[in-house]
């Protein structure tokens, strides 16, 4: 497959990495430094399954020079979305799909109003990876994995295609779900808290976990999201909670999500797709979330402060 990468960071260098890696006709789309390295050097990455170098890597900062391709991989921060839905038109053909990588439950309703909702295949990613320096992927810990599928749940060849191609990819796990709505949502039970508290205490996942306090707050933020999933009809299944409180035990001591790391340094986060959307979509829907909302209302002057470049 000829795949396009839209946002070569730690999610998107390390997943495109590993297709590339297999075989695939990979081209990656990034700006600034980290462009500048992947084309001279290649695109490198660390990871406990093993580190590799792609090289020579195919990279622009152009979309259109970029070509026609099968899928993109949106790998983007949330709230670039709707900005790179937009760019990527040029490389979309009859038959290319989207698939959204990002934190969060509302990229895909995004992507679909600039792409068309046709050519959408909802997704997501577990992974703990960031850049560590440009042309630089380090993965620090959580086994790979990404959920895709048709957003009516069918099984097409189109999204049996992308799941091949995964497959091919040592160090991915890669499954269709039964129910990608839900299986998003389920994601977002565990991300929005976690990078909440982790956020509002400054403490990685050692310390929110075993913390009474927070990880009580942690618990609460979960149960207020799964009462917001029930509302808007997604079924999660029994043990949601439990399970997402499982997934935060197993992450290594010092994990911080990237929302906590982004705003801990002064710049723009997910903050507005993860607590915040909580907060908007449970009043859109009549849904309390006392806990979110304190999380937000406190984690807001840091935002504020990050994107309008005021001194910290």
């Amino acid at each position: 497959m000829r795949i396009a990468v839209f946002g070569a960071g730690g999610v998107g260098g390390y997943l495109g990495g590993r297709l590339a890696r297999a075989g695939h006709a990979v081209v990656f789309v990034a700006r600034g430094p980290h462009l500048d390295a992947i084309r001279r050097d290649g695109l490198r990455v660390e990871s406990p399954a093993g580190d590799f170098v792609v090289r020579p890597a195919e990279a622009t900062d152009d979309p259109e020079a970029a070509g026609r391709v099968d899928a993109v991989l949106v790998c983007v921060k949330a709230w670039q979305v709707r900005e790179a839905s937009r760019s990527m038109l040029p490389m979309l053909g009859s038959k290319s799909i989207v698939v959204p990588f990002q934190n969060g439950v509302e990229a895909a309703g995004q992507l679909a109003e600039a792409t068309g909702s046709d050519r959408v295949l909802p997704g997501l990613c577990r992974i703990l990876s960031q850049v560590a320096a440009p042309g630089m992927i380090r993965h620090a810990g959580v086994p790979p994995s990404v959920e895709f599928g048709e957003a009516d749940n069918r099984r097409t060849a189109r999204a049996g295609g992308l799941l091949a191609a995964f497959r091919d990819a040592a160090g991915v796990t890669a499954s269709i779900p039964e129910d990608i709505e839900a299986a998003v949502w389920e994601k977002f039970l565990f991300i929005a808290p976690f990078a909440g508290v982790g956020a509002l205490s400054g403490g990685p996942a050692g310390v929110v976990r075993d913390h009474p306090e927070t990880r009580d707050l942690l618990r609460r933020a979960m149960e207020e999201v799964l009462d917001l999933a029930r509302a808007r009809r997604v079924h999660l299944g029994p043990g949601a909670v439990g399970r997402a409180l499982a997934l935060v035990d197993s992450l290594p001591v010092h994990a911080t999500s990237s929302m906590q790391r982004d705003l801990m340094a002064g710049r723009p986060s997910e903050l507005e797709y993860l607590t915040g959307a909580v907060v908007r979509l449970a009043r859109e829907s009549g849904v309390a979330s006392p806990t979110n909302d304190r999380i937000y209302r406190a984690l807001l002057p840091l935002e504020e402060r990050a994107r309008n470049g005021a001194p910290r």
